[in-house]
């Protein structure tokens, strides 16, 4: 390994949990998660030299939500096919529920909305880092971040009846 290696796969194994997790809640896609984070860590290896001593997460953090807008800008296009892929039967674990519960109330609000949401809420940051993450003013982020509680709020609380339709 050369120097900084075993510095960067420690940062790797504790961060990329968490970057996935992230991703998950901004996009509603596993696999698309996946691919953010592993983009993340990848871009923030090539810059580990210069990063390791600083904010080494939030770096990390900031290339995912980058990526992730870049990726809402210019969307790739997806071709349906005849084939649906095989689908779990069966009873479904209060964890998995409240995942889907998650993503489909999160799915009602825009890309710039789950952005602000999970970097104020998920990741607990203050509103001038999130404005200044995304590029947009604190104004945009707290009257944005107000309309989208709005729209979580009028979906109502998690309950048995929204669960079912989750699933």
């Amino acid at each position: 390994m050369g120097r900084g290696d075993a510095e960067f796969v420690e940062f790797a194994r504790a961060a990329s949990a968490r970057l996935v997790h992230a991703a998950f809640l901004m996009t509603g896609d596993h696999h698309q998660a996946e691919d953010a984070a592993q983009t993340a860590l990848v871009r923030t290896y090539a810059s580990w030299s210069r990063i390791r001593d600083d904010d080494a997460y939030g770096y990390a953090r900031r290339i995912l939500v980058n990526h992730l807008v870049d990726g809402w800008r210019r969307p790739i296009r997806e071709y349906p096919t005849e084939e649906v892929p095989e689908q779990r039967r069966g009873d479904v674990a209060d964890e998995v529920a409240t995942r889907r519960w998650l993503t489909a109330i999160l799915g009602a609000l825009s890309p710039r909305e789950r952005a602000i949401i999970v970097l104020r809420y998920y990741f607990d940051l203050p509103e001038a880092q999130v404005a200044r993450e995304l590029a947009i003013s604190v104004g945009t982020v707290k009257s944005t971040s107000s309309r989208a509680l709005e729209k979580l709020r009028s979906t109502g609380p998690r309950t048995a009846d929204n669960q079912e339709a989750c699933r």
